[in-house]
């Protein structure tokens, strides 16, 4: 039984698909895939760039990353009725603060936090208003710690 620790989002799950990958990244994707998942909402995000390439050998190239790699070998998580409920509180306060996250980041994270996942992202400020998460530094990529003593519902995490 594979015990998952990580929630890759959209930006890791693509980059060995990039013209210029980053060999870091890479190198952390084959290391910790096996205990790796991805969100519905990143598995939509990957079907609608795959969906709007016109037909190419790149198509058919990602078209083979997508059903042959990632499909088969990594669990796609879903936007359930918990993640709703944390997502929807979450939106809520930060909207209140006049800080409303993204939609999409947000569910993903929401992903994350009802699975009790690290979510692994490159470096970029989407996730910033999603209270709840903290960027911690690790080469080329950004690791999304949970912030314990923000956590809504007294959720716990072992991270």
């Amino acid at each position: 039984m594979v015990i998952l620790r990580f929630l890759l989002d959209t930006n890791i799950i693509s980059e060995p698909f990039k013209l210029k990958p980053s060999p870091s990244v890479v190198a952390k994707l084959q290391e910790n895939g096996g205990d790796s998942a991805i969100a519905s909402v990143t598995w939509h995000e990957l079907l609608y760039g795959f969906h709007r390439i016109p037909p190419s050998r790149r198509k058919q190239q990602l078209e083979t990353y997508l059903f042959e790699t990632i499909q088969p070998h990594l669990l796609i998580l879903p936007y359930d009725k918990k993640a709703a409920e944390w997502f929807a509180s979450e939106r809520a306060r930060l909207a209140a603060l006049g800080q409303p996250p993204s939609y999409v980041d947000g569910q993903i994270a929401a992903i994350a936090q009802v699975n009790n996942l690290i979510l692994l992202t490159l470096p970029r400020l989407r996730y910033a208003k999603t209270v709840g998460f903290l960027f911690q530094r690790d080469s080329d990529e950004f690791t999304l710690r949970k912030h314990l003593d923000r956590m809504p519902y007294g959720c716990k995490s072992s991270n």
